[in-house]
């Protein structure tokens, strides 16, 4: 998923959707992943479509590129959540 199109508003619907799908998936995982430092499912759902964005961003300063058409998005939604759910955690 291209996110300079997501900052632009240009997702189609089926494009939002998929977005959605993966970023909820994924926080569901990083709630599993941080055992019990979650915030309830629909609050983990709701990290990781954030952590969608986050993880984006970290991982372009960071470097990292994780390629695949699906396996990309999902990794890097997934440790956005991740990082979201520990900090939410500490606070």
């Amino acid at each position: 998923m291209n996110l300079d199109r997501l900052r632009l508003g240009r997702l189609n619907v089926e494009e939002l959707v998929v977005f959605l799908l993966i970023g909820g998936v994924a926080g569901w995982l990083a709630g599993l992943i941080t055992r019990g430092g979650g915030i309830g499912i629909l609050g983990n759902v709701v990290a990781g479509v954030i952590g969608a964005i986050f993880g984006g961003w970290m991982f372009r300063v960071l470097g990292i590129s994780v390629g695949g058409k699906w396996m990309g998005p999902f990794v890097t939604a997934t440790a956005g959540a991740v990082v979201i759910l520990l900090a939410i955690g500490h606070i």
